[in-house]
């Protein structure tokens, strides 16, 4: 894309998508948030703002750079808003049918026949997406890890009709824009990183399910004996247990390998709206 990528929308406010904006939004690029409404665009403002706030307070990042960054974020409630962006990022809930139907409607909405439209998604076909418009050779998967702002690593995945300009053009705009650490992928279900992880978070929560360990013990094992950051279960509780099981179907949809397929537990939390540190109990419990 001639000149770069210099005006970006992002499709969801939530954690994922609050994240994507503030990186796009500190590395100096016109940015513009869309939500389902209006009141669901102003609590996307307050989950950016208050990220700013937090770096500021840490100490890695000055204070006039956290309020220009939120001066180069636009929030609306309408996807008609993006009509004039160069790159639009899907974050929208891990759910076929929802991400299929953003992308039909973007592809009707932006207007520029260059504009690139690429998508967050943990797990779902690439292709699947790039299908549901007239632009599957400018579609691609950007995925971001969360915390987005935090972690250095972004996915890049190509379908099989993705272009060799579009795959320049988002990596471009991640390592050199964004300053991230680029992997390719091939369109399979979970990419790189979750076709390994989540495997392993699945094996966790088998063995918290048998009753062989406790949470604690199992966290606790990984985290000190392993010198792992953070333990299975609370990775799990981060990410979003409704994210996991999503991911595990995705896999265990497309290999049908038995280590892929969600526990019964997993399913049941997800089912009582147990769903990690979002809504304050997972694995573990969190806040007051």
């Amino acid at each position: 894309m001639s000149g770069g990528i210099a005006r970006v929308g992002v499709v969801g406010g939530g954690q994922m998508g609050a994240g994507i904006a503030q990186v796009c939004a500190r590395a100096g690029l016109d940015t513009v948030v869309c939500e389902v409404d209006a009141l669901a665009a102003r609590a996307a403002r307050e989950r950016v703002a208050a990220s700013l706030d937090r770096a500021v307070r840490r100490g890695g990042l000055a204070a006039a750079e956290a309020r220009e960054a939120l001066d180069r974020l636009a929030f609306t409630g309408s996807l008609d808003d993006l009509a004039d962006r160069q790159l639009v990022v899907e974050a929208v809930v891990e759910n076929p049918d929802a991400k299929t139907e953003v992308f039909a409607a973007l592809d009707k909405i932006v207007e520029d026949p260059a504009a690139l439209l690429a998508t967050n998604t943990s797990s779902l076909p690439v292709m699947r997406l790039g299908m549901a418009t007239s632009r599957a050779d400018r579609v691609v998967g950007l995925h971001f890890f969360q915390p987005v702002p935090v972690l250095p690593l972004v996915e890049v995945v190509t379908s099989l009709h993705t272009s060799a300009a579009t795959l320049a053009a988002v990596e471009d705009f991640a390592a050199g824009a964004l300053g991230k650490t680029v992997i390719r992928s091939r369109d399979r279900a979970g990419f790189v990183v979750n076709a390994l992880l989540v495997p392993y978070l699945l094996s966790a929560i088998r063995m918290a399910e048998s009753g062989f360990a406790t949470a604690a013990d199992i966290d606790a094992g990984m985290e000190l004996g392993c010198a792992h950051p953070m333990g299975p279960l609370r990775l799990a509780d981060l990410i979003g247990l409704d994210t996991v099981d999503a991911i595990a179907e995705s896999l265990y949809d497309e290999f049908k390998e038995p280590l892929y397929a969600p526990p019964p537990l997993l399913r049941r939390m997800v089912e009582a709206g147990l769903l990690g540190r979002k809504t304050g109990q997972g694995f573990h419990r969190y806040g007051g």
